[in-house]
């Protein structure tokens, strides 16, 4: 009797286990709709006030590029939430199932029990039952028989309620569970409709695009010529920083600028050694982000005939996304350069992380620092209402893809 009980206990709690994981997910999945449907709606918003003002054409394709990929996302998450739902519904479905079959096999049971217990319920056959036994001990256990079968009886009925009790709960769970289904159904269905308007928009942008494309196709070369500009400026930081730290340690410097390799202190190695054993396990620059520029060469996203060159990752992320250490290090350079904001650089032994378009810096040079420690905000553009991040690595004066030093980049 003990034994069923807590087999009926045991099998109570696996459930509802299984549905406090279930419903975890989709608190998550939850927050993270709500999440995208905010920056929709504020991007959205900057479009409208952007309208007003005198703007780039490949701006606003940008923009709107980013928008629908946010939508997209918004739809995936969406989806997957109404899938885990059928998955829950499914379950609850089986569970429904399950414990028909068990109450109805509980109430059979009893059935027999009491119709037993009918035909030996009269005190005297209980009495003579006890009076037949062939002595004490024999009467003593019968007795205990008897009680632990009234016991059991009491049991068999708990049960019965019990089920019936979480049967109804399942039937509770199962009707919020379409009502939630169909809700989200109706949502996708009208995120679904404001994608394909968005798509007919941008397909009318780049028809304007296409119209000058000697134009912008201009434009977008001087944008590439400044990106070298600042390149060619944190290259030269990078050399700098190089020729000072291996003057400190003692090693002759031939000419300002032109040192391109570490002369590394064991400590420096150590760290250097622990960060290439890191690689593809360093964290993201931002808690949460997304690629909008892989490194290298590669086609222009507005107008795919023209090649550009990356020398590191952009990150687009949300407005106010603080950026952080991939790694532990030293900062070694806080500048201002022209078209890029604020960069900050952070020495990992013969290895510098870059990261720059950022404002409110928090650190200084000479600062130790750790990984995941917030050394800024990425500075949001005002006239677009986008955060982008450009985050870079070098070993020594060389560089290298972060997208292979970054997990899941």
């Amino acid at each position: 009797m003990k034994l069923s009980r807590i087999l009926y206990l045991s099998c109570f709690f696996l459930i509802c286990a299984s549905s406090f994981s279930q419903s975890a997910k989709q608190r998550e999945l939850e927050k993270k709709r709500e999440k995208l449907r905010q920056e929709i709606a504020q991007m959205k918003k900057l479009r409208e006030t952007n309208k007003k003002k005198e703007r780039s054409l490949l701006d606003e394709v940008e923009t709107l590029k980013s928008q629908i990929s946010t939508r997209q996302n918004l739809i995936k998450v969406t989806n997957q939430q109404t899938n885990l739902l059928s998955r829950e519904i499914d379950a609850n479905l089986k569970k429904m199932g399950k414990q028909r079959e068990e109450i109805e096999l509980l109430k059979k049971e009893y059935a027999k029990m009491v119709v037993k217990s009918y035909k030996s319920k009269s005190k005297q056959s209980r009495i003579m039952f006890l009076l037949s036994s062939n002595d004490f001990s024999q009467a003593y256990k019968r007795l205990q028989y008897m009680k632990q079968y009234n016991e059991y009886r009491k049991e068999k009925v708990e049960q019965i309620e019990n089920q019936t009790i979480a049967l109804q709960e399942l039937n509770k769970d199962l009707v919020r569970q379409k009502e939630d289904k169909e809700v989200l159904i109706g949502e996708n269905k009208e995120a679904e409709k404001n994608l394909e308007k968005e798509r007919e928009e941008q397909e009318v942008l780049m028809a304007s695009i296409r119209k000058e494309a000697g134009v912008y196709t201009k434009k977008i070369k001087q944008k590439e010529k400044q990106a070298n500009a600042i390149d060619r400026a944190i290259e030269k930081l990078i050399r700098d920083a190089i020729a000072k730290a291996n003057k400190k340690v003692g090693k002759k410097v031939t000419k300002k600028g032109s040192a391109t390799t570490f002369a590394l202190t064991a400590e420096a190695k150590k760290l250097a050694d622990n960060f290439t054993a890191n690689k593809g396990k360093l964290p993201w620059p931002v808690g949460t982000g997304r690629i909008t520029k892989k490194f290298g060469r590669q086609p222009h996203p507005t107008l795919p005939n023209i090649q550009i060159n990356s020398s590191g990752v952009e990150i687009e992320t949300q407005p106010g996304e603080k950026a952080r250490a991939v790694f532990d290090g030293e900062v070694i350079a806080i500048q201002k350069l022209k078209g890029a904001s604020r960069l900050v650089q952070i020495r990992h032994g013969n290895y510098i992380t870059t990261y720059y378009n950022l404002e409110n810096i928090t650190i200084k040079e000479g600062d130790a620092v750790k990984t995941k420690q917030q050394i800024g905000q990425v500075r949001t553009n005002p006239a677009t209402g986008r955060a982008i991040m450009k985050f870079l690595i070098y070993q020594n004066a060389k560089r290298l893809n972060p997208q292979t030093w970054v997990y899941k980049m």
